[in-house]
């Protein structure tokens, strides 16, 4: 690759462009998630064909991010964000067209797809920036994706109230966005591979270093996961708190990690990205006890608060790790986001499934251990290649482009 040396102004520039890409994604998600009873109407669904055709979104997503560094390659990073992201923009407007099962299966598989690739182009673009900068910025990004994914529920939660259509909101919704992910895409660092750069396989496996950090994001997804779905069914069924209050449990550890994501940075540049994710993990794992143990409402939110908090950053720290754990960041930062795909797609049903033979309290034994696991195999993200301080430990790697 051809060095070419970007100057601190051209730098931040691109690091707020990618945080708008974040927001924008996040705003995406955030207004399909308010719309699914109107689609699920709309299709003639019942709960658990739903249930089947929101497994495709993170079938898609685990089969096309493999093609994101093919992508980045052929076309330059920035005219693959560009097109990734509008391609997930547009793709919001197909699940609300469906008429039955099979074409929403079919629809969330594509917005899965879409989905799946930008996510992988945008976080290796982040990690592009955040080794050239030499501090850390990924929690930061992520919790732009947390702040747009709110804004895009709000704007999902007016519309439904106004009882309007879905396919004139994601319409209207699809537009706006697409046109803020072209115009955040052309601030991104234009980062091209020469003539002498291998292309990378299509398809391949995730290398062995992407699995082992995969782990640690599968914990922390797998404890986001069943927080988001299960905590105000937790209140609700094992409290037995109202349904206000149950909701407010589930909005307060929400707004837990999006905090906690955005202070996050200035604590791993502070103590390095081992360290946060020991103390982080130790933080999940008493959050998770005293969802296991509480025996009233105020301890349950607290707990789950906790877990949030917990939780927040270690995503973003995984997917900085795979970007710097090999010669092929793209393929990296795809196998840790299958990883955690697969993750979210699970949690759900296993704590349920668990729920079902036990009870929710032994559901969130398990996700004690896994945020425990946080804390025991937090070394892994020693591959990061960032010093103990949090710093890269070579941040002057040359730009490219042609």
């Amino acid at each position: 690759m051809s060095a070419v040396v970007y100057d601190l102004r051209e730098l931040k520039r691109s690091r707020y462009a990618v945080a708008a890409v974040f927001a924008v994604h996040g705003a995406v998600t955030g207004s399909f998630a308010t719309r699914v009873p109107w689609i699920q109407d709309h299709a003639s669904v019942s709960a658990g064909q739903l249930g089947l055709a929101l497994a495709f979104p993170a079938i898609g997503a685990s089969v096309a991010m493999p093609l994101a560094g093919s992508v980045s390659h052929r076309f330059g990073a920035r005219a693959a964000l560009r097109g990734l992201m509008s391609l997930w923009t547009l793709a919001l407007v197909l699940p609300a067209l469906a008429p039955n099962l099979l074409t929403l299966c079919l629809a969330l598989f594509v917005y899965g797809a879409t989905a799946g690739m930008a996510d992988v182009a945008m976080n290796a673009l982040g990690v592009e920036v955040e080794n050239r900068l030499d501090k850390s910025i990924m929690s930061g990004l992520h919790g732009m994706w947390s702040a747009g994914a709110l804004i895009g529920s709000a704007a999902g939660t007016l519309a439904a109230h106004l009882g309007t259509d879905a396919r004139l909101h994601h319409a209207l919704a699809a537009a706006v966005l697409t046109l803020l992910a072209v115009v955040a895409s052309q601030g991104v660092l234009d980062l091209r591979a020469t003539e002498d750069d291998e292309a990378p396989p299509r398809f391949a496996l995730p290398p062995r270093s992407a699995l082992l950090i995969g782990a640690i994001g599968f914990c922390a997804v797998f404890a986001e996961g069943a927080s988001l779905d299960w905590s105000a069914v937790y209140l609700r069924d094992v409290i037995g708190s109202s349904a206000g209050l149950a909701a407010a449990c589930t909005t307060g550890f929400t707004l837990t990690m999006a905090l906690a994501r955005f202070a996050g940075d200035a604590v791993v540049d502070r103590f390095g990205p081992v360290r946060t994710v020991r103390v982080c993990g130790l933080l999940a794992t008493a959050g998770a006890l005293l969802v296991v143990l509480a025996g009233d409402a105020a301890v349950a939110m607290a707990g789950f608060a906790l877990l949030g908090l917990g939780i927040a950053v270690v995503v973003p720290l995984c997917f900085a790790a795979a970007g710097r754990s090999g010669p092929n960041p793209s393929q990296a930062i795809a196998g840790v986001a299958t990883i955690t795909y697969t993750s979210g797609l699970i949690a759900p049903s296993a704590i349920g499934t668990i729920a079902d033979a036990t009870s929710l309290v032994t559901s969130f034994v398990l996700v004690t251990v896994l945020a425990f696991g946080l804390a025991a195999f937090a070394g892994v993200l020693h591959a990061s290649g960032r010093t103990a301080a949090g710093g890269a430990a070579d941040a002057k790697v040359p730009d490219s482009r042609p």
